[in-house]
């Protein structure tokens, strides 16, 4: 004798549905606020370059110089055994100021009409310079003070942060959004900004294991994206 079929669990199905909601509203509430904070740098960088675009200064003399105080800001931090705190601090600075130039240039080539493909290219290019000149001297820091597990973190939060910018790059030249994340530049800088800041009270390493995993989720975040992508082109 044939048990009779129980009916469908309606309270374990609307639990079920509510779980996913709750998780796609969050997914789509930390995309949002990323947008936001996004769009507003961009629309303070425009106001910012608004006097400066009249100028003769190109967007690639803001590239250069910004690279240039990243790797100038990188060789301070591995003179940080002579003095610490200074070395740790003024290192920051100098890569805050050549990130925020790096940011500056996009925008000063949109407002005064300076867009060039090689521009393009050159910025692209310099981004990776001077975050990967600065993980090298934490790298080097790490090295001097015997962390071993820690210069481990900072070659794979390198390699996470190039992947990265990779991803990105390969998704829009095969036509797909590929901007998807947490983890930008704008992020990186933040956190490898702060971890200088608190370095002399032993932040740094710390730093760097969150970086670690902010590159490498974001790396799985654009992979994943670009399947879903794919996907749906497919379905349609």
């Amino acid at each position: 004798m044939s048990r009779p079929k129980r009916p469908p669990d309606e309270r374990g199905e609307r639990r079920l549905a509510a779980t996913r909601d709750g998780a796609a509203a969050r997914r789509v509430n930390v995309a949002q606020v990323q947008e936001r904070y996004t769009t507003g740098a961009r629309r303070l960088a425009s106001q910012s370059v608004t006097g400066l675009a009249r100028t003769r200064v190109t967007p690639n003399v803001l590239t250069v110089s910004g690279v240039s105080l990243c790797i100038a800001g990188s060789v301070v931090v591995w003179f940080e055994y002579r003095a610490e705190l200074l070395a740790f601090w003024l290192g920051a600075a100098l890569f805050l100021v050549g990130s925020i130039l790096d940011i500056l240039d996009g925008a000063l080539a949109r407002a005064g009409g300076k867009t060039t493909p090689f521009g393009a290219f050159l910025d692209s290019t310099t981004d990776r310079v001077g975050e990967g000149f600065l993980l090298g001297a934490i790298a080097l820091v790490f090295a001097r003070d015997g962390l071993d597990w820690a210069i481990a973190l900072a070659f794979a939060s390198l390699a996470g942060s190039f992947l990265v910018s990779y991803t990105r790059a390969k998704a829009e030249n095969m036509g797909l959004k590929g901007d998807v994340g947490i983890g930008g530049r704008a992020e990186r800088v933040v956190v490898l900004v702060g971890g200088l800041v608190f370095a002399p009270w032993g932040g740094l390493p710390w730093a760097i294991v969150f970086l670690t995993a902010l590159t490498w989720l974001t790396v799985g975040q654009r992979v994943w994206g670009v399947r879903s992508q794919m996907l749906r082109g497919r379905a349609a």
